[in-house]
């Protein structure tokens, strides 16, 4: 069985977690691949959007811890090296992929399943997804980003209270926080997913590339280099030729027809 399954149609690529039987835990492979994939799908322009959701009853329940052992002796920096190589890479290469992504979260997405889901640029839920800052029940401080995620989503103190306590959120709770989109029925999930996929396939991939990026980067800039990346980047997007499509057809009266060149 294919741990990661990935296809690519109408421009949108769908990975799909694939180890319900361990609620979708990531191994090194499986987050290795998704590297890979967000890669790819940057570098490829007939990539212009990503989905990703896993099979089963879970989104993806962190890292799997099953491969390896918490004790035994350890070498200084051992631990800090394994997190800047593994989690935070994959949580990087979700918010650096210069294509939209859309997080269809299934199930439970617990710990490094909930940073990947959240790191993305779209988030659809499922009625039945939770959504668990599952560390502090192991003893352990968040990692893969996930606090300098959720305090930049909903604020600091309801990040302590996620994190301090360790409770599940339902997905309606989760979206009255602000870290979903959109709430759905679980089997409106999929279809919710592709349409919203086919919309952003449909849009002009640079500028939406760009915007991600100024959006990113303002929550960590003061306001005179906001506006300087904002103007250079609009200088960047008219070279586009899909900038120069939607202003001539806004001035043909027509709907834009945009290659996401």
């Amino acid at each position: 069985m294919t741990d990661v399954l990935h296809t690519t149609e109408a421009q949108v690529t769908h990975v799909t977690l694939n180890r319900p039987e361990a609620l979708n835990a990531l191994t090194p492979g499986q987050r290795d691949l998704l590297i890979r994939l967000l890669a790819d799908a940057s570098a490829d322009p007939d990539v212009r959007a990503v989905v990703i959701t896993g099979t089963g009853r879970g989104f993806c329940a962190g890292a799997d811890l099953r491969g390896g052992s918490a004790e035994g002796e350890r070498v200084a920096g051992d631990v800090a090296r394994m997190i800047r190589q593994g989690a935070q890479r994959l949580i990087s290469a979700v918010l650096d992929c210069e294509k939209p992504v859309i997080a269809a979260v299934n199930g439970t997405a617990a710990g490094l399943g909930a940073h990947l889901a959240l790191a993305c640029d779209l988030v659809l839920a499922a009625e039945s997804a939770r959504f668990i800052e599952v560390f502090v029940r192991r003893g352990l401080v968040p990692d893969g980003g996930g606090a300098y995620l959720l305090p930049r989503l909903i604020g600091p103190q309801r990040a302590k209270e996620l994190m301090f306590f360790g409770d599940a959120l339902s997905a309606t709770d989760a979206e009255h926080l602000g870290l979903v989109n959109r709430v759905v029925p679980d089997d409106e999930l999929a279809k919710t997913a592709r349409a919203w996929a086919e919309r952003l396939a449909s849009a002009p991939t640079r500028a939406l590339a760009l915007t991600k990026q100024l959006v990113n980067a303002s929550l960590d800039t003061d306001r005179t280099t906001a506006f300087a990346a904002e103007a250079a980047a609009q200088e960047i997007n008219m070279t586009t030729r899909d900038a120069r499509e939607g202003v001539r057809a806004f001035m043909e009266r027509r709907t834009p027809a945009y290659e996401g060149r």
